[in-house]
């Protein structure tokens, strides 16, 4: 039996990781939130009915077969005065998603991020969010590869300047990375997927690409024994007096 792969979420503070997550389960968490700051570690299932709907004609375009029955998604906080929280998501993780603004590059917990994925080996994509913002961006309310051929070539020279930035930063920290549908080895290069959390523009990408990578190279990691003894690891304890 394949489990679901454990996904964290990491990034700096106010970088739409919430966001990115209520545009999978339908609610408006981030909008409730203190501060709009996540205080606590939620997680999130995506069954896989939900990938193949969002995915569509892309299952064969990039040729990945599903055959996982979802997504288990932990929603780390994001500010530095959560640091251990950041690392116990890291630390149970299969894959990770690196959320970056576009506007803002990479931060202070960013790098922290990284740093923490590095330290407990993940693997991680990225995705670079808020690309709505970018000046002249047509927003295609769907997947990203159907939206970056409505854009004019000044806005994809801008999207390229911005994301080959993050890409140097990216391999001064030892990774390899490239856009996503340019991306040549997976097993060495980091995809970076252009999003929207605010118009849902690079879900399907995201969802599709994690699932994909997930059960091409992990699935040996993810495969368990039914009939055996469980294990499992505690995230959160909250203690109430009286």
């Amino acid at each position: 039996m394949i489990r679901k792969p454990i996904i964290t979420i990491l990034g700096h503070v106010d970088h739409g990781k919430t966001l990115y997550l209520d545009r999978i389960r339908g609610t408006a968490i981030a909008e409730r939130e203190a501060g709009a700051i996540t205080q606590h570690i939620g997680a999130t299932e995506v069954p896989i009915r939900v990938i193949r709907e969002l995915a569509g004609d892309l299952l064969e375009k990039y040729k990945f077969k599903i055959e996982l029955n979802g997504l288990l998604f932990i929603d780390t906080p994001g500010h530095e005065a959560f640091t251990n929280l950041r690392k116990r998501g890291g630390s149970i993780a299969d894959l990770a998603v690196l959320v970056i603004d576009i506007n803002q590059g990479i931060q202070p917990q960013t790098i922290e991020s990284i740093d923490i994925l590095r330290i407990f080996k993940v693997p991680f994509i990225v995705l670079l969010n808020k690309i709505d913002k970018l000046p002249g961006w047509i927003s295609g309310y769907g997947s990203i590869t159907n939206g970056l051929k409505l854009q004019n070539e000044s806005v994809l020279q801008e999207l390229d300047k911005r994301l080959y930035e993050i890409v140097g930063t990216l391999y001064e920290k030892g990774f390899q990375a490239e856009r996503f549908d340019r991306v040549s080895d997976f097993t060495k290069q980091l995809p970076i997927i252009p999003i929207s959390a605010k118009t849902s523009e690079g879900l399907a990408e995201t969802l599709l690409f994690l699932a994909g990578l997930s059960q091409r190279y992990m699935e040996k990691k993810l495969t368990i024994q039914v009939s055996g003894p469980g294990k499992g690891t505690v995230l959160e304890v909250k203690e109430e007096k009286g």
